[in-house]
């Protein structure tokens, strides 16, 4: 009964009472005006600005999901399979990042990306280009930076799947003459797509409502979702949108998460 409580004062009050200043009005010069229109939601949808913002916020959080399984899987394996002496060893800087905050681990990106930056003296170094180019506020450096982000929870999350699938199938597929890659693709990969299907689903929902990230290396240049709405809020003081948008980004993310939940319940 208490964590019911907890619940319905710290998460559906407060959506409530969001869904309530989204339907208000905004005049400038003033907080809000109270209303009852749903003109902020079409705005959402029908606003250039907001439009393209949203798609390439979708965008972004695809392509960040989609390089964070390709690269998870590998490293999920490896670490799987690794003898538990080196297991231990491998799990601690796959698990450091994450108690570096996003807003330092971007500042080391910045400073990476930069013209005098890591990437581009080694960039010529090695031949690639010969002047230094601008990586800085572009969408490259913030897929970049959101890819660093959320690659660990990808790889663990695969991982602990891994983890609790029976070798027997495949020690009989090798057994049978199957190529190593043929068993991972035929045996492992399938018993393991739970744990591949929940991954992107909390990488896609990391990258969809990423604010740091895309704010230090997307800056004016590049803007996602999550910055736009806090701009709404914080600086153009403009509530009522800013409401329309944070609903908006929670339902697209409540409605993947039931889609990917009923997926994988269907998988079983």
């Amino acid at each position: 009964m208490p964590a019911a409580i907890m619940i319905v004062v710290l998460l559906v009050l407060p959506l409530l009472l969001m869904f309530r200043y989204s339907l208000n009005s905004f005049v400038p010069g003033q907080f809000m005006v109270e209303s009852l229109t749903i003109a902020n939601y079409q705005m959402a949808f029908t606003d250039p600005y907001y439009r393209k913002v949203l798609l390439e916020t979708i965008l972004m959080a695809g392509l960040v999901t989609g390089a964070c399984i390709i690269l998870g899987l590998p490293l999920a394996q490896f670490l799987s399979r690794t003898s538990a002496r080196w297991k231990s060893i491998l799990l601690f800087f796959v698990i450091t990042p994450l108690f570096i905050g996003n807003a330092v681990r971007s500042a080391g990106w910045m400073i990476a990306f930069g013209q005098q930056g890591l990437v581009n003296e080694l960039s010529i170094f090695v031949g690639i280009i010969d002047a230094p180019v601008d990586i800085m506020f572009t969408p490259v450096a913030v897929f970049i930076g959101l890819v660093s982000v959320n690659l660990p929870f990808v790889a663990l999350t695969i991982q602990s799947v891994l983890d609790g699938i029976d070798r027997s199938a495949e020690q009989a597929a090798l057994s049978l003459g199957a190529t190593k890659l043929t068993t991972w693709y035929l045996v492992t990969l399938p018993q393991a797509r739970p744990g591949v299907i929940a991954a992107s689903v909390l990488s896609f929902i990391l990258a969809i409502n990423a604010y740091a990230t895309p704010v230090l290396l997307g800056g004016p240049s590049f803007r996602m979702m999550a910055p736009v709405l806090a701009d709404e809020i914080l600086q153009q003081n403009n509530w009522p949108v800013g409401a329309a948008l944070a609903l908006l980004m929670i339902s697209i993310t409540v409605l993947l998460t039931l889609m990917i939940s009923l997926r994988i319940s269907k998988s079983r």
